[in-house]
């Protein structure tokens, strides 16, 4: 039976007895590593979306148990994601928990068709500066709602009002003692995971944001601060199964929008972390189609648990990599140990500051702004920069669905109008000097070439208005590999304007007498 599990785990590198037992025991020492690193951030994310701390375990250990044994992509570690933590948080002020088990129920489905169908590499085709700016915006709306956990404040529900809601909460701040003090946790949480990936080989024994949560409790504890704790009900309390009143509500055009941001969000995310996880490998590659479906299965099952909506992460990801992972065992594992912790020690949840979780949060939204890319793109590929700033400022002001969208029309937009090259070539201009010889009388002769869009049409009239009037023109368009039915309508029409009034003109000069 042994050696059966460790042929169904063996790497590639596992032909072997021996080598299989050793591809086994860096698995097993990464699956530790990586659940130490997801505990944190599972807990996080729940308490930033709104939700019971619980329900964000129950969706790392999906994404370990069910998504981590599915084809797709061996490395790659899925569970709850600060990328959908503000959508999260939107969908349950609005439609509530209950109702968050149908939404990522539908988005799962959803995923699983789209991978059976063979759109998971679609998803590779979404503009980098889209997804970046999508990065970004939830990283500034989450990073704004976390200061207010951070001083154990209610922050209001939009984006904008969190922003501009800030200078109250300093004010609130200064003149409460326990809010001070909460604020100190969170910021002493946000120094730790910043200074303690320096200290190398305390952060090869412990990762940085479990350091960081259990320095953090600690010193609360010591000193006996009165500041907010994660609330904890028990891991069977929290799962909330879907009723038939919650499936009624997809009617409901609202909800029909936050389940297709679901289920574009989740998608994007999962396969971009894949392509990037690839890169810190040399195993095999991801499967774009059956990792959607992977995703998938697990956003279902998670959906059934009342649970919250899983991707793949790349801090958990990255971490799996760079402790020695060979296979998918190691994620499946990572997933039976938080397992475990659930059910045997969920009272340690309990001693958990809110406010050091905040800190995780600010500083994960903090890692989601691409800082770094931003000024080189703006000097490289100016447009590319414009549509992550416009996508990313769409989401605070509005919210995350209708932000993504805008970001994508404007890289639609984009697109269109760098294709829409159009070469108007005038043949003829030297017959037509008037000196005599009856030359001025012949046609100019017109090839347009290239793609005529309704993009382009103004700078096209204006070319041709720039043409003689007193000369007759033969418009050639065989040269376009693409015209709309704008331009072609409009091409027409001002050729037959242009050559009646040429006519018109020529008549009235031969009545005139000499």
């Amino acid at each position: 039976m042994r050696n059966s599990l460790l042929d169904r785990f063996r790497g590639a590198r596992g032909t072997s007895g021996s080598s299989g037992a050793g591809t086994f025991r860096a698995d097993f020492t990464a699956s530790l590593v990586v659940f130490l690193v997801a505990v944190p951030l599972c807990v996080g994310v729940a308490v930033a979306s709104g939700v019971p701390a619980e329900l964000g375990l129950i969706t790392g250990i999906v994404g370990g148990l069910i998504t981590g044994f599915l084809p797709g992509s061996s490395l790659q570690v899925s569970g709850p994601a600060a990328g959908l933590t503000v959508l999260v948080y939107e969908a349950v002020e609005e439609y509530g928990v209950a109702a968050l088990g149908v939404l990522v129920l539908i988005s799962g489905l959803l995923q699983l068709a789209m991978g059976a169908l063979g759109l998971g590499r679609w998803f590779r085709a979404i503009s980098v500066a889209v997804v970046q700016g999508m990065l970004a915006g939830i990283g500034l709306v989450l990073i704004a709602g976390q200061l207010y956990a951070l001083a154990d404040a209610k922050a209001p529900s939009s984006g904008l009002d969190k922003i501009f809601g800030i200078p109250e909460l300093i004010g609130d701040v200064a003149g409460s003692g326990d809010a001070l003090k909460a604020v100190a946790v969170g910021v002493g949480t946000v120094a730790v995971l910043v200074l303690w990936p320096r200290f190398r080989q305390g952060a090869k024994v412990l990762p940085a944001p479990l350091a960081a949560v259990a320095l953090a409790t600690a010193a609360t504890a010591i000193f006996d601060l009165p500041i907010a704790r994660v609330e904890v009900k028990g891991l069977l309390d929290a799962v909330q199964p879907p009723g038939g009143s919650e499936f009624a509500a997809l009617a409901e055009v609202g909800v029909i929008g936050t389940v297709l941001a679901f289920t574009l969000i989740a998608s994007a995310e999962s396969l971009f972390s894949a392509a990037a996880v690839d890169r810190l490998h040399d195993g095999a590659r991801t499967d774009y189609n059956k990792e959607l479906m992977a995703q998938g299965a697990g956003n279902a099952v998670c959906g059934v648990l009342g649970a919250l909506p899983m991707t793949a992460v790349i801090v958990r990801s990255a971490a799996n990599v760079q402790a020695g992972a060979k296979t998918k065992a190691s994620r499946v594992l990572h997933g039976v140990w938080l397992l475990i912790f659930a059910v045997l020690f969920p009272a340690a949840l309990s001693i958990i500051p809110v406010a050091t979780l905040a800190g995780v949060l600010v500083y994960s939204g903090w890692k989601l702004i691409p800082t770094k890319d931003l000024v080189p793109l703006w000097r490289t590929h100016r447009g590319e920069a414009i549509i992550l700033i416009v996508t990313a400022g769409a989401i605070v002001i509005t919210n995350m669905f209708e932000g993504v969208i805008i970001g994508l029309l404007m890289a639609v937009a984009k697109t269109a109008w760098e294709t829409s090259h159009v070469h108007v070539e005038v043949s003829g201009r030297e017959d037509g000097g008037g000196d005599g010889n009856g030359d001025g009388d012949k046609p100019l002769y017109v090839r347009v070439r290239g793609n005529a869009t309704f993009l382009r049409l103004p700078k096209l009239l204006d070319e041709l208005e720039g043409l003689p009037r007193e000369r007759e023109v033969e418009l050639d368009l065989t040269g376009l590999r693409h015209v709309d039915h704008a331009c072609e309508m409009a091409l027409a029409t001002w050729t037959e304007r242009h050559n009646a009034v040429v006519k018109r003109d020529a008549a009235v000069e031969t009545q005139v007498p000499a």
